[in-house]
Formats: structure tokens, sequence, C-alpha cells
């Protein structure tokens, strides 16, 4: 019965199509649906076999391969509240050794609910995440629906760095004394790098590597190791930001948004000790996932930013010093676009949310 099922949902979700095309500076692009019919879909991410990894953000984690989608068993229960659920997904480097699968989620907390990041190993049949453990949760805060953040990536070095939306508590995001509104860094097991820069002072949380952000939801690893960051603003004030160690990034203190009444944010738009942003929206494009590309399958790109935005329906590219628009990629499978990623090949994959697929952009 199972084995029949497995099979239902395959042919729901894997389903052939002819592929389209978007203008871009470089040619056209070929575009096509490597998965539909998918329910919020958040995260993706590329295993070695060939198959991927895929996050709908009400629990399900689902395995992809060979023309086949299947349910993996053993995802932490999630709470699917607003924002929350199910959210990233990240197959670390060593994965052919280790197994590991890092997700982050959204957990009860009193009435509540939080972000929380959880490891497991994925079976050798891709079927079920094994020995699952969560190695770090923020500590508790709102009862709301908003503001989780929630992208994970893996630095050179190994460790971790995750982002926490402010929870839609202004305040939290200049308190060190709370996980919301920074980025956090953590080693594999949950523990605190040496280095953080707040290890050891009795007036902060100790994973906190950055904070004065509102609600990141991309983060990327540049090709120099740097970490990079996109965060929503309010109404306009979307940011790209370098995050460095330490950094306070300003919110809800400085801002180039206002508040959706209209009215002024803080202080202005600078403030000694704050940092500026490395490039802002206005209007906000409410901005998701990012990657920062290699140049491997177009070489004209290599080290350009992209990201999604789930309000103005296209992909922007981003590159120069300063940083600079270059490009929006838009066609009507570009609606609400959640997460983007570079393929192994070279290719960029990204996630619709208005359509409830995947798709792999090629030359």
């Amino acid at each position: 019965m199972h084995r029949i099922a497995t099979l239902i949902f395959s042919l729901l979700f894997v389903l052939p199509a002819a592929a389209q095309t978007v203008s871009s500076q470089v040619g056209t692009l070929r575009v096509e649906t490597m998965l539909s019919g998918l329910d919020e879909p958040w995260a993706l991410a590329f295993l070695p076999d060939g198959g991927f990894l895929v996050t709908e953000r009400d629990g399900d984690l689902l395995y992809v391969k060979d023309g086949k989608a299947q349910k993996i068993r053993g995802v932490p229960r999630v709470v699917a509240n607003g924002q929350g659920g199910l959210l990233d997904v990240i197959v670390p480097r060593d994965f052919t050794s280790s197994r590991d699968v890092f997700l982050t989620h959204s957990v009860r907390q009193g009435s509540g609910s939080g972000t929380a990041v959880t490891v497991g190993k994925l079976s050798r049949d891709g079927t079920s995440l094994q020995n699952t453990r969560q190695i770090f949760e923020a500590a508790p805060s709102s009862s709301g629906g908003r503001h989780f953040g929630s992208r994970i990536v893996e630095a050179r070095d190994g460790t971790l760095f995750v982002t926490l939306g402010e929870r839609g508590d202004r305040p939290s995001a200049q308190d060190l004394t709370r996980h919301q509104g920074s980025v956090v860094r953590i080693n594999r097991d949950g523990s605190t790098p040496r280095d953080n820069p707040f290890l050891g002072r009795s007036d902060a949380q100790p994973e906190i590597w950055s904070y004065g952000h509102r609600n990141p939801q991309g983060m990327a690893l540049g090709l120099d190791g740097s970490i990079w960051g996109v965060e929503h603003g309010a109404k306009g004030g979307d940011e790209i930001n370098r995050i460095r160690k330490g950094r306070n990034y300003g919110w809800p203190v400085i801002s180039y948004g206002r508040h959706y009444s209209g009215g002024k944010i803080g202080e202005g738009t600078h403030k000694e000790g704050m940092e500026q942003p490395d490039y802002y929206w206005d209007p906000s494009i409410a901005p998701s996932g990012m990657m920062i590309y290699s140049g491997k399958m177009w070489p004209q790109w290599r080290g350009h930013i992209f990201v999604g935005s789930l309000k103005f329906d296209y992909i922007s590219r981003l590159y120069g010093a300063p940083l600079k628009e270059r490009e929006q990629l838009k066609s009507d499978l570009t609606e609400r676009v959640r997460d983007i990623r570079e393929a192994p090949d070279g290719s960029i994959w990204f996630i619709s949310v208005g359509q409830g697929a995947i798709y792999r952009m090629t030359r």
C-alpha cells in the first residue's frame, strides 16, 4: 500500500513540461519545470547522487530523484503558523560521508513559537531522516506568526550561520540578551564557536554574530568566503548586507523605509556605530532566497548576486562596487520567488511559490 501511495505521489509532483524562456542580457535563458504541484515550497538543496531535497512550509520534506518524488519520514514536527513552519534545508559539504541534513523550522514555545535548527542523517534510500536532534533554538519571544528569518548557510570553516527575524517585536533587534533580529553562528553540534564576538558576556546571547536585522529571509556564501544577507524592510528599505562579526545593522533605529502607516522609522538613515546597507530597494520587493553565482555556466555572471522577489515576481541580478541592480529576470514562471540556488552543473534553480513549482534555468 505504501508503495502505491508513493507512486501516486510521484505522478502528482513530477510532470513533464515544455521548456519556456526568459530574456536576459546574456541571451535567452531556457527554463524547464523540475517539480510541480507543491504546497508552499520554501527551500531546496542538491544531493551528490543527482537528486534534491525540497521543504514545504506545512512540514513535508521531499526527496526527488530520477523523476520520482517521495516524502521523507522522521522530519521534526513544526508549528506551521503564519510565516513559520518547515523552512530552510542545506546539505553540507561532507554529506557523502556524514549523511547529515540541516533544517530550520518553527517550534512550539509556550503560547507562541520560535526558530530552531535540527540535524538528521538521510537514509541511503532517501526515505527517512534518522538520529534527528535539535541543535539550536532561539530564546522564546513572540506569540505572533511573522518574521522567522530562517536561512542557514555553511561557512568555509564548517560553522553554521542562521538568520533570525525580530518576530515583529522591533526593539528586540537591538537587545543582545535576545536572539531575535540577529544572525547567529553555531558549530555543527550546536555549541558556540570560541571566536564569536559576544561569547562570555553576561548581557548577550553567545551565538549572536550580528544584530539589528528586521527579517532576513535570504543568505549566501560569497566566492571569497564572506557571508551576505538580504532582509525585508518595512515600507521600503529592503537591504542587502555583508554580514560582519559583531556589527549592528541598525533596525529599528535606522532604515531607508517607513512604517506601513507612513510614519518615520527610528532616527533616520544613518547613525554612528550602525552599518549602512550595501544596497537597498525602495519600493520594497519583498526579497527572499539569495545566491552568489560561481560563473560556471555563465562566466559573465561570476560573483553576481541573485535575489528572488516575492512582491514583484522577478529575480534581481546585482553586481558592482557600489552594488547595483543590473537586471530583472522576469516571466510568468517567476511568480513569488522564494528560493534560488546554483546547481552543481552551474544551472540556476528557483522556487516559485505562486506556481507551486521548481524551475531550472540554463543556456
